[in-house]
């Protein structure tokens, strides 16, 4: 037979259920409403009305006994000072309990507790939000293009570049300065290629065949 088992334990020992109910308590109260499971809602109702009851007689002995439940001495103050001269004519029932949807992750039935003249403070208006005015896209510049600054910039008499052979990219060891490297390699290649600038023609009549001798007189004895 079940004796002295009265009452929800939530899976707790004494002491672990006592601080839960005074924790709910405490929150109740300062609160003023607060969003728990039915079960511990309804367990709490009674503990928190006779907290208001004392609050309403206000005496010393009264305000003691509230402080041994509560945890917060604010609260106890705000009880004996707000709470209580306003259920001053009312006689219990300052609770009022309301089912709200079950909590989606275990399902468990919720409810609100709260104090039957609690007024929710009106929402406050949210601003107008204002938007920018559309602006038109900017054209969108590829990476390799050069910026019009750039080339408004570069003189009209300006050099030729040099073109350099893929295969004559100097090599850039690790110590030396980039740029002088640069410039040595380019100096070279315009060395190289005054040079070939610098050779002679020949000319295709002047070509002489094997023998050394010209080659209209080699045909010419070779006609004879």
């Amino acid at each position: 037979m079940r004796h002295r088992v009265a009452g929800r334990h939530f899976g707790r020992d004494t002491a672990h259920r006592t601080a839960m109910y005074r924790n709910l308590i405490t929150d109740l109260l300062r609160y003023e409403r607060i969003t728990t499971t039915e079960a511990k809602a309804k367990e709490i109702r009674p503990m928190a009305e006779r907290i208001i009851t004392l609050a309403r007689r206000g005496d010393l002995h009264a305000r003691r006994q509230a402080q041994a439940v509560l945890f917060d001495t604010r609260v106890t103050r705000k009880v004996f000072d707000e709470i209580g001269p306003r259920m001053k004519d009312r006689p219990g029932g300052y609770l009022r309990i309301t089912g709200v949807e079950p909590r989606k992750g275990d399902a468990a039935r919720m409810a609100v507790i709260e104090l039957v003249d609690f007024v929710e403070a009106p929402a406050t208006p949210r601003p107008q939000r204002v938007t920018a005015a559309p602006t038109a896209p900017s054209a969108v510049v590829p990476a390799t293009a050069a910026p019009a600054e750039i080339a408004e910039a570069e003189p009209e008499d300006a050099a030729e570049p040099v073109e350099v052979a893929a295969d004559e990219t100097p090599e850039v060891t690790h110590g030396h300065n980039v740029d002088d490297a640069a410039a040595a390699f380019v100096q070279a290649a315009n060395e190289r290629r005054a040079e070939a600038e610098a050779e002679p023609v020949v000319d295709a009549e002047e070509v002489t065949d094997v023998t050394g001798e010209p080659e209209a007189e080699a045909d010419g004895e070779r006609a004879e």
